[in-house]
């Protein structure tokens, strides 16, 4: 069952929305039904939904305009379902940014279907993202393991998320404070000498001469440096 996925249906027809609605929560979905993009919008971030399914002819401001929006902010995956079938509008809705296209009247299983592949795409992009894999070094976000030289090793979480931020944009450098934003969040009250503590903790752990390492950059800050 897919109880944790949470969909957003913006459709100004509620038989309609509600006959997604329906068919989705019967396979495990939770489901929230919104008449225009305007309410969904104001609403997304709180609710921060797996998918989108998202009409395009809507009242104040229509699915193309809803979904500029949503790709300002979020890469959440959006399906059009819209009595608009031209090619032209297809096209149009993929270069805007959807991933998927359904053309009204549909049929549910071919709706359920296209939520099913669209969520797993998604869902297998999430978990790439996660792992980062460099040379004697395996860095995993999904279960917050770390595997170094074939060792399993445990690393408190502040110095996993440094890692594992380092890894994932290589050879590029950050400043002590955009670190400290990053990782500690703008809410946390201390001073970029925390980011070198940490540094230096991770430095101490992975201290095997590598094809990589956390190089300092005098009179900037730090990163992570790939050969």
């Amino acid at each position: 069952m897919n109880r944790e996925k949470n969909i957003i249906i913006i459709d100004d027809d509620p038989n309609i929305s509600e006959l997604m609605s329906l068919y989705l929560e019967k396979e495990g979905y939770q489901t929230t039904e919104f008449l225009s993009g305007v309410e969904a919008l104001t609403k997304m971030a709180d609710l921060r939904p797996d998918l989108i399914l998202l009409d395009i002819m809507l009242p104040q401001m229509d699915g193309y305009e809803v979904l500029g929006e949503i790709r300002k902010h979020s890469k959440v995956p959006v399906i059009m379902v819209t009595a608009k079938g031209d090619t032209f509008d297809k096209v149009l809705g993929l270069e805007l940014g959807a991933d998927d296209y359904l053309v009204k009247p549909f049929d549910t299983k071919e709706l359920l279907a296209r939520v099913k592949a669209v969520i797993r795409r998604y869902s297998d992009v999430v978990e790439d993202k996660n792992l980062i894999n460099l040379p004697n070094l395996l860095i995993n976000m999904t279960d917050f393991n770390l595997t170094y030289f074939g060792n399993k090793m445990e690393l408190p979480p502040k110095e996993m998320e440094l890692l594992y931020y380092l890894a994932s944009n290589p050879n590029r450098v950050f400043t002590r404070e955009q670190l400290l934003d990053k990782i500690w969040g703008y809410d946390y009250v201390g001073e970029t000498r925390t980011v070198d503590v940490h540094i230096k903790r991770l430095r101490e752990k992975l201290n095997v001469e590598n094809s990589w390492e956390i190089k300092t950059v005098w009179g900037v800050g730090y990163k992570m440096k790939v050969d």
